[in-house]
């Protein structure tokens, strides 16, 4: 005969294992979800998209001309980018001063290659953009980066309204100090390169330049040593924006997604 408190046993021990079987099961299955999202959100960082390069600012005549094949109001905060998708939220730099402001990506529009966009003029006037070399990055934004941006512009534009309150208080000016006069920042040189893409091992980046020699009429593609794992191909430099533009164009025959401008260091 089986006493009742062995069987309670028994059963109590079996018990205990299938619910310990049980918490390490959700345990494990919680872990790997975890670092299923954290490694895709660390992917997704990693691939965000970004391109340095030459816009175009939109007139009516680049439309009426067929160079632009959509167009822009002049207001609006639109930018046409071919390699993001419609709607889109990008952050755009003016490179030579560091302004940015937030812009979406408008219709699919076909616009020269050498230009990395094409923006209204509203971006162009707010960005204090150089018509004569209107460099800038582009950078696409994820959810996150955008409530950090807008909430930085924010800030800026609380800053700029109160610099405009007027002082109640009335000063006396001293005659006797001399004004400071403005210091103007002198003009970076024109030097950029064509960057075609950076690489782990060098032989990804010496079969890159071979395709370039076999497949273009480019003859001098470079390759720069940027890090023990970084190797960058490149042309150039340039210092002028018609030689710039010949060899983008020449390069653009391969169809690379993602070629970028950048100044020569």
């Amino acid at each position: 005969m089986v006493w009742p408190f062995v069987l309670l046993k028994i059963n109590l021990k079996m018990y205990y294992k299938i619910f310990s079987f049980i918490c390490i099961f959700f345990l494990l299955d919680n872990c790997s979800t975890n670092n299923l999202i954290n490694n895709r959100s660390n992917q997704e960082l990693e691939n965000l998209f970004t391109n340095k390069g030459f816009t175009l600012i939109y007139d009516k005549t680049l439309y009426d001309k067929k160079v632009v094949s959509q167009k822009i109001q002049e207001r609006s905060l639109i930018i046409f980018q071919k390699n993001l998708k419609i709607n889109t939220q990008v952050k755009i730099k003016n490179i030579s001063n560091d302004k940015t402001l937030i812009a979406i990506v408008g219709k699919n529009s076909i616009y020269p290659s050498f230009n990395n966009s094409v923006i209204s003029p509203r971006i162009a006037k707010e960005l204090k953009i150089d018509i004569n070399e209107p460099y800038i990055e582009i950078t696409a934004l994820t959810k996150d980066s955008l409530f950090v941006a807008k909430r930085a512009k924010t800030f800026e534009e609380e800053k700029n309204v109160a610099n405009k309150v007027p002082v109640s208080d009335i000063s006396i000016n001293d005659l006797n100090v001399i004004k400071a006069e403005k210091k103007t920042t002198p003009k970076i040189k024109f030097l950029f390169v064509v960057k075609i893409g950076d690489f782990y091992f060098k032989e990804t980046a010496l079969t890159m330049i071979k395709r370039i020699k076999d497949e273009t009429i480019i003859t001098k593609p470079q390759i720069k040593k940027i890090s023990d794992n970084k190797y960058r191909v490149y042309l150039g430099p340039f210092d002028n924006i018609n030689s710039l533009q010949k060899s983008f164009n020449d390069i653009n025959i391969l169809g690379f997604e993602n070629i970028e401008i950048i100044r020569y260091e």
